[in-house]
């Protein structure tokens, strides 16, 4: 929450720009222990322990945990002044997750978070940070994830920026969630973005109602292939909160939807591979 603080007042005057410069900061922490509690925690909100399940220190991580234990330095990396977009309001918008090596909860990672570059959207600006996590020196994960800072800007044409409009594909499965998932997914990840928590404090930031956290749907997406081994997948619409969306997959494509029937009837909120 503090760092949350410091990064709404360094974020006071920021101009998002593309050719801003990026500070040269890469950010370690050494040997990170894994909390079982937390863990249990994450995998109960984000569907991993379905069934009542649990996870010993032998079992591997779910394939998006890593992103959360880089949370901290990733977040400082964001606040500080010298980060060019604003930390309050950024939005996920792409995500690519690999896993060389299986992480357990019993392992002890080091984790370092940098910003890798900036680029145009066509509602603002992108940020790419990267985490990585490794044991004795070697790389065992790796996450790239890019978050858009909205604002007007010169519109830019972006390959693969939409779904193709008819190519949905065949359901697996349906998923309610509560007005209140902001909030349970910010107690375990502890990323506590205003624009996931109340329709009060989304607003501001042009969202009606509270949206899901982007790593929330990403994280229960792997749930549902618990040993992928790679997940890349981009965010094209806010899920808002409460809501219904349906999951659905075939072969190694998946994507996150509402709405029912074709065309203009279905909203799809995320697409990707596994």
């Amino acid at each position: 929450m503090l760092t949350l603080g410091r990064g709404a007042l360094t974020g006071i005057g920021k101009h998002p720009s593309a050719d801003a410069e990026l500070p040269p900061v890469r950010l370690t922490a050494p040997a990170v222990r894994i909390d079982p509690a937390r863990l249990a925690a994450y995998a109960e909100v984000c569907g991993f322990a379905s069934g009542g399940g649990r996870l010993s220190g032998r079992d591997r991580l779910p394939l998006t945990y890593p992103h959360i234990l880089g949370f901290p330095p990733a977040a400082r990396i964001m606040a500080a002044r010298a980060f060019p977009l604003p930390m309050l309001g950024l939005v996920h918008t792409s995500i690519d997750l690999v896993a060389y090596a299986p992480l357990t909860a019993a392992d002890r990672p080091d984790i370092t978070v940098y910003a890798a570059g900036l680029r145009r959207h066509r509602r603002g600006t992108e940020a790419e940070l990267v985490t990585e996590a490794r044991l004795d020196g070697e790389l065992v994960w790796r996450d790239r994830s890019t978050y858009l800072a909205r604002h007007e800007s010169t519109p830019v044409r972006e390959k693969g920026s939409a779904p193709a409009e008819g190519a949905t594909l065949p359901a697996v499965a349906e998923w309610r969630l509560p007005a209140d998932l902001g909030r349970r997914h910010a107690r375990v990840s502890r990323d506590w973005n205003p624009i996931h928590l109340y329709p009060l404090t989304a607003r501001p930031f042009g969202f009606p109602r509270a949206i899901a956290h982007g790593m929330w749907t990403v994280a229960r997406c792997a749930a549902q292939n618990p040993d992928a081994e790679r997940l890349r997948a981009a965010f094209h619409a806010p899920v808002l909160l409460p809501t219904t969306v349906t999951y659905a997959a075939d072969g190694s494509a998946f994507e996150v939807r509402s709405g029912s029937g074709s065309g203009s009837g279905v909203r799809v909120h995320l697409t990707g591979t596994m």
